[in-house]
């Protein structure tokens, strides 16, 4: 996991440089985010599943960390990133008693969270260092936890346009969903499902409710595939 240098560099302008990405689509970060974590939770609810340890997996800036915690009730979250400098301004913007954040150097956890977020974050890790990094959530989870991995989906020409006008996704290896997928069952994880999201941009979301019908097919800009440990 190399890249704790390169994102501290958009320690400050991180969310100008999404959102900026992002406004070809009519909607910004916080939608996105939102629309997410509110998937997840219909899946964990779907499944039976209550989870009260959270895990935030490359957090960077850590505004999607307490929103992790409300949308999914959970008791506590922690925020893990690569990028010392970001890490420590996700704590002295977002931390709490219930929130808190730390670099995945410092910190190395057995069996201790019931489900585990992570967004946007393998297309920056070199293929290589990619397994490594999934033991790591992996060994994090307690057994029968819940890991929700999101990407873009490489074969969506939406997601490949926002990420041309994303600053520093310039160099991103995509991921596709069979590949992930695959990354995801030699880690050692059970494949529960894989979803697709975001399909309809803001001029058409008169349309969206149609996703939740649409959501097998490879369509959406993103996808989520949820596993099981």
């Amino acid at each position: 996991m190399s890249q704790g240098s390169y994102f501290d560099g958009y320690v400050d302008s991180y969310d100008d440089a999404l959102n900026h990405a992002l406004e070809i689509t009519g909607a910004g970060k916080a939608y996105y985010c939102q629309e997410r974590m509110q998937w997840l939770t219909r899946d964990l609810k779907a499944l039976g599943a209550h989870p009260r340890q959270g895990m935030d997996f490359g957090c960077g800036n850590g505004s999607s960390t307490p929103l992790l915690r409300s949308v999914l009730n959970l008791s506590e979250v922690i925020g893990v990133d690569v990028a010392p400098m970001t890490v420590t301004k996700a704590q002295q913007l977002h931390g709490t008693k219930e929130v808190q954040f730390a670099t995945v150097s410092e910190r190395q956890y057995s069996e201790e969270f019931d489900v585990v977020y992570c967004n946007g974050v393998f297309h920056h890790i070199d293929k290589p260092e990619r397994p490594t990094v999934l033991n790591y959530i992996y060994r994090s989870l307690r057994p029968g936890g819940i890991f929700s991995l999101w990407e873009n989906n490489p074969w969506s020409p939406a997601a490949r346009y926002v990420m041309s006008r994303c600053a520093f996704d310039k160099d991103a290896q995509m991921l596709t969903p069979h590949a992930t997928v695959r990354l995801l069952r030699a880690a050692g994880f059970e494949i529960l499902s894989t979803d697709f999201l975001f399909i309809f941009p803001e001029f058409l979301k008169i349309c969206r409710p149609l996703e939740n019908v649409l959501h097998k097919l490879p369509m959406g800009a993103q996808y989520q595939v949820l596993v099981r440990k």
